[in-house]
Order: structure tokens, then C-alpha cells, then sequence
């Protein structure tokens, strides 16, 4: 793949020209399709069911910004195909999401900071509000109504002093997914012909190894396996990091999860290997990420403050865990 390849055709594509190919020449994966199915309706732009508002999606703006930066990164690089996507991956990983993961662990560090205080503060009023009911003789309805009130209020003033508000924490998810859903749709489009023949068959002798070609599905499942053992790994690794007994939500949480990541298997084997190499490459690097940030030294370069479950030895404890989790398993089988 020359310089300014596959991607560099995106940008000099007008809108309407690739919307054209999009519907002409490009279905959404069977997966993708499936997971449509149930908005199935209207599609923006006067688009009916499944096909419009996958059309829609893939012919959106930040599908072509991801399609433009793609090809802006090959341009300067002169990578093949292949690197570029995982290139691509690692500097979105590194760029955007590592810095939004470390300020996630500043706000979680503090909101465990606050527990103590948190408790202290709910002993001290349930006694005020025990003795003020007997006062004016509410009932245990109206005590506990004036305790939660109050109790919410004490919280949420405590959020506000340390500046850790619980939604903060969700930034995360809500930029890596879209970021994720556009540079896959981006992908392909490259890959189905959506951006002009010469793009495809570009990417159909732009891989490496035994993915040579990126537009078809990988038939080994090498790619597939590997994305679904790398998810459940950093699935384990989360669920193994908690020092604390795992309340009902939490292990629902993780199974579900665990499934996802399972499911991501099939799908992955039924999309183009550009798409699964870039879910294994984003995959890949959002692991070791999560790594990094249980170093001590990269914690306190980000000024994520020590709490009670802080470990010098993270990653020692991480495996002690795990072999124990799956040592007790076995011995129970």
C-alpha cells in the first residue's frame, strides 16, 4: 500500500458520493445487522429499517473523520495497511483514553478516600435524626425519609468539597465507545468497497501473516480467539483487583461481561480482518494500560492518591489472586 493509500482515497471522497456507495455496494455484517434489528425504523435522512440507519452511521461525520485520520496517520508514516490500523489503535489508546482512565482512578481514589468520613458522618445522623423523631414523634417512615434527605445532602456537599462526583467517573465509556463504533465503521467502509475499488483492494493485500487479506474475515480465528481471551482477561483482572465482599450487581456485572466478551468471538469472525485486527489492537493496549495503572510510580505521576486498597506489589497480588480464584475452582470441579 503506497503513500497516502487506502485512507488518503476517504479524503477526497465527497459526502454524497460515498453516501451513494454505502447504499449501493456495502451490508451491514450479519452481526451488526442483528443488533440493528431491534431500532429497526426510520433511519435519519428518511432511511426505513435496519439498512437506513446502518447506512446512516456509516455515512456519518465522525465515520469520515475517522476514515480522514486514518489516512493522515499513513500519509505521515508510510505504513502498510496492517500497522497503520494497529498504529492507529495504539495512539487513540495512548492519546485519548489512557489520560481519561488515569483521571477515572483520581475520581475512584477519592471517592474511596471519602468512605470513612462518608460512614462517620451517617452514624452521627441517624442518632440526630433517632433523637429528633422521638422529639417530635415521627414515625420510623418519617425518620427514614429525613435521613435519606439529609444523608444525600451530606454526600453530595462531600463531592462538590473533593471535587468527585460519581458521573465524573463515567467519561470513560462515554468517548471510548463511539471513538471504538466510528473507527470500526470506518474500517469498513474501506474494506467493502464503500470508499472506491482501488481503497479495496488496497486493504485486500495490505495485511501481513495469515491475514493477508484485510477485507475478508479471518477463517483461522486467530484474531477472534485472541480478541475474546484478551477481553476475558481484563475481565478476570478487574473482577480479581476487589478486596472487598462482591455485592449481587457486581458479579451480575461481570458475567455479563464475561458474555460479551465470549460473544465478540463470532462476531469477530464474521466481520473483515481490518475490523478484528483493530478490536484486537485496541484490546491489546487498553490491557496493558489497565497494567500500567496499578504501578505505584505511574500512579503517583498521575497524582492518584493512595487509598486503603493501594498495594505496593499490584501485580504480584494480581496473580496470587488469580491462581488462587481458579486453584479453589479446580479443587471444587
Amino acid at each position: 500500500m503506497g503513500r497516502g493509500g487506502a485512507c488518503a482515497a476517504s479524503e477526497g471522497a465527497e459526502p454524497v458520493g460515498m453516501w451513494r456507495l454505502v447504499r449501493a455496494g456495502a451490508r451491514a455484517p450479519p452481526a451488526v445487522a442483528a443488533l440493528a434489528a431491534a431500532g429497526a425504523g426510520p433511519g435519519p435522512g428518511g432511511h426505513g429499517g435496519t439498512e437506513g440507519w446502518y447506512e446512516w452511521a456509516a455515512g456519518s461525520p465522525p465515520v469520515h473523520w475517522a476514515e480522514g485520520g486514518l489516512a493522515a496517520l499513513q500519509e505521515a508514516t508510510g505504513l502498510p495497511c496492517w500497522a497503520a490500523i494497529a498504529g492507529g489503535a495504539a495512539l487513540l489508546r495512548t492519546a485519548v483514553t489512557l489520560p481519561l482512565a488515569a483521571q477515572q482512578g483520581r475520581l475512584l481514589a477519592k471517592l474511596e478516600n471519602l468512605q470513612p468520613e462518608i460512614k462517620e458522618l451517617a452514624q452521627r445522623l441517624r442518632y440526630e435524626v433517632s433523637v429528633r423523631g422521638k422529639q417530635l414523634g415521627w414515625s420510623e417512615k418519617v425518620a427514614r425519609s429525613h435521613f435519606a434527605r439529609n444523608m444525600r445532602r451530606i454526600v453530595t456537599e462531600l463531592y462538590v468539597r473533593d471535587n468527585c462526583h460519581p458521573f465524573k467517573a463515567t467519561l470513560l465509556p462515554w468517548v471510548q465507545v463511539p471513538m471504538w463504533v466510528c473507527v470500526s465503521l470506518a474500517l469498513r467502509n474501506c474494506s467493502v468497497g464503500a470508499l472506491g475499488s482501488e481503497v479495496q483492494e488496497q486493504f485486500s493485500s495490505g495485511g501481513a501473516l495469515w491475514f493477508t487479506d484485510l477485507t475478508a474475515p479471518d477463517s483461522t480465528w486467530i484474531l477472534p480467539v485472541s480478541l475474546g481471551l484478551v477481553n476475558l482477561l481484563v475481565v478476570e483482572i478487574f473482577a480479581s483487583q476487589t478486596k472487598m465482599p462482591v455485592s449481587r450487581i457486581q458479579r451480575l456485572v461481570t458475567n455479563f461481561f464475561r458474555a460479551v466478551s465470549v460473544v465478540m468471538i463470532p462476531i469477530a469472525a464474521t466481520v473483515p480482518s481490518s475490523m478484528a485486527l483493530y478490536w484486537l489492537s485496541s484490546s491489546l493496549l487498553g490491557l496493558s494500560h489497565n497494567l500500567l495503572l496499578r504501578s505505584p510510580a505511574f500512579r503517583r505521576l498521575c497524582r492518584i492518591p493512595r487509598t486503603p486498597s493501594h498495594s505496593d506489589t499490584p501485580y504480584r497480588d494480581m496473580l496470587a489472586a488469580l491462581a488462587s480464584k481458579y486453584s479453589f475452582r479446580k479443587q471444587h470441579l
